[in-house]
C-alpha cells in the first residue's frame, strides 16, 4: 500500500443542465457551478492532476485540488468548461480515443455523446489536460497481453496527435486493474493512473479519487474532505485505525462505480 500522501483528486464523469432519472454519474450544472463555488470560496484552486503531481511539496499545491472527468463526454465543453473558465479553475479530461463523437455505448440510457477530436483539441488548446481513458471503454484485466499493450500505446498516441499534448495520465475503464495492467500502463509511457477507489496497488499508478455525486451539499463535501485528511493526513493519535477505516468505507461507497 502506498504510505505518501495521494493528492486530492476529485472525479466527475457528465455535467448537464438536467438529470433524467437515476444517473449516478451525472451533475447538473447548477449542482457543479455550487461546488466549483464551494472549493473556490475556500481558497481551493481546481487544477489538472499534471500541475499536482509536478509539485506535490509547494506550498501552493496544498491549496489545490485535481478536478477529473472521466469517458470525454461533449458536455464537458458546453456546461463545465464555462464553470471552470470562470473561477480560473483547470481540470484533467479522460477521453477514450477509440470511441471520439460516438456515443457512450458501455452505460444504460439515456446513451451521451462523446467529445470529438475537435472538441477535445479546442479544450486541450485552452490548458485541459488530456488523458487517456484507453482505445475503447473495456475492462482491462480480460485482454490478452498483445492486445492490452496495443489498446494502451495506441491510445496514447491518437490523444497525441489530436491535443497536441504529451499525454501522461490514464484512467482505468470501470477502475478496474490489477499488477498486470498496472505494469502495461508504467510499460505504455504514462506517468501516473487514476482508480476510482482503494486497492493493494494504491499509489501514482493507481490513484483513488473522490466520487463527486449530483446531490453532494455543502455538508457532504465537509464530509468528504474530513475522510481524506484522516485517511491521508492526518498523524494523530489513533491514525492508523482511522486511516485503516477510511479507506474501507471509502471502497465500499465506491463499489458501484467501479462496476458500471
Amino acid at each position: 500500500m502506498f504510505e505518501e500522501v495521494v493528492p486530492p483528486v476529485l472525479m466527475y464523469h457528465s455535467v448537464t443542465p438536467q438529470l433524467y432519472g437515476a444517473e449516478p454519474f451525472t451533475v447538473s450544472t447548477k449542482s457543479f457551478e455550487r461546488q466549483m463555488h464551494w472549493l473556490h470560496h475556500r481558497n481551493y484552486k481546481g487544477v489538472s492532476l499534471k500541475e499536482i503531481l509536478e509539485a506535490p511539496r509547494q506550498s501552493s499545491s496544498r491549496r489545490s485540488v485535481a478536478l477529473t472527468f472521466d469517458d470525454g463526454y461533449a458536455d464537458f465543453s458546453e456546461y463545465a468548461m464555462p464553470v471552470l473558465r470562470h473561477y480560473g479553475f483547470s481540470a484533467t479530461v479522460f477521453a477514450i480515443a477509440g470511441q471520439l463523437g460516438n456515443e457512450s455505448s458501455w452505460t444504460t440510457e439515456p446513451r451521451k455523446p462523446l467529445m470529438t477530436a475537435s472538441q477535445l483539441r479546442q479544450i486541450a488548446a485552452e490548458g485541459i489536460e488530456i488523458g487517456s481513458h484507453a482505445l475503447h471503454h473495456v475492462r482491462l484485466t480480460s485482454l490478452a497481453d498483445e492486445a492490452l499493450h496495443e489498446d494502451l500505446v495506441m491510445s496514447r498516441s491518437i490523444l497525441q496527435d489530436i491535443s497536441q499534448q504529451d499525454v501522461r495520465g490514464f484512467c482505468y475503464p470501470h477502475g478496474d486493474h490489477d499488477g498486470r495492467v498496472v505494469r502495461a500502463a508504467q510499460e505504455a509511457g504514462f506517468d501516473y493512473s487514476c482508480a476510482v477507489g482503494y486497492s493493494d496497488f494504491t499509489g501514482r499508478y493507481a490513484l483513488p479519487r473522490i466520487n463527486i455525486e449530483d446531490g453532494d451539499s455543502s455538508l457532504q463535501l465537509w464530509r468528504k474532505a474530513a475522510l481524506y485528511w484522516l485517511r491521508w493526513e492526518y498523524r494523530g493519535p489513533g491514525s492508523r485505525i482511522l486511516a485503516a477505516a477510511s479507506a474501507v468505507r471509502a471502497t465500499r461507497s465506491l463499489a458501484a462505480a467501479s462496476k458500471s
